[in-house]
């Protein structure tokens, strides 16, 4: 595995991240496809929040001692606990590019990290370092892939065109 790849491509997808989200209507920061998904405002406080407590930590964690307990995370819990949907957007924004920037020098900063090193989750088994690496990538690719379904979504409902025409989603 290429890690450096990896990394860069954390770093450039805050411009994916952010071509999703500038310019977004005042109407569809919070508008959600249904009750049971996910707005906007709060993908993008999810991936702050996973950004710092999740990633960066547990991967830090595991380079230095595998044997450390990984503090408990709850993220679908946090939507309401932390109040996500009271935020502003652009505040959310910059909160999460500022953990990315955080993050992107931290891993940039590592020197021959045991990429190998491993820790034992209850649940997934053998985690190794490279593999919360690319696990944090996936992470990113998903949320892209969920706010450019929402985008969609937005669309077809603020339109009510027939968009088949564009090709099957």
């Amino acid at each position: 595995m290429n890690h450096q790849i990896i990394i860069n491509r954390l770093e450039f997808n805050k411009y994916v991240f952010a071509a999703l989200l500038q310019n977004t209507p005042d109407e569809m920061v919070k508008w959600k496809s249904d009750d049971q998904k996910w707005s906007l405002l709060e993908i993008v406080n999810h991936l702050c929040d996973e950004e710092s407590e999740d990633f960066r930590c547990r991967l830090d964690l595991t380079l230095k001692d595998p044997n450390v307990e990984w503090p408990a995370i709850d993220p679908a819990s946090w939507v309401t606990d932390r109040n996500y949907m009271d935020r502003d957007l652009i505040e959310s924004i910059d909160n999460f590019f500022n953990e990315r920037n955080k993050s992107i020098e931290w891993l940039n900063s590592l020197e021959a990290p045991n990429w190998k090193s491993s820790y034992n989750h209850k649940l997934l088994g053998a985690m190794s370092a490279e593999n919360i690496l690319a696990n944090w990538l996936a992470h990113d690719l998903l949320h892209i892939r969920q706010i450019t379904s929402l985008h969609w979504k937005y669309l077809a409902n603020l339109s009510e065109a027939n968009l088949s025409y564009a090709g099957d989603w």
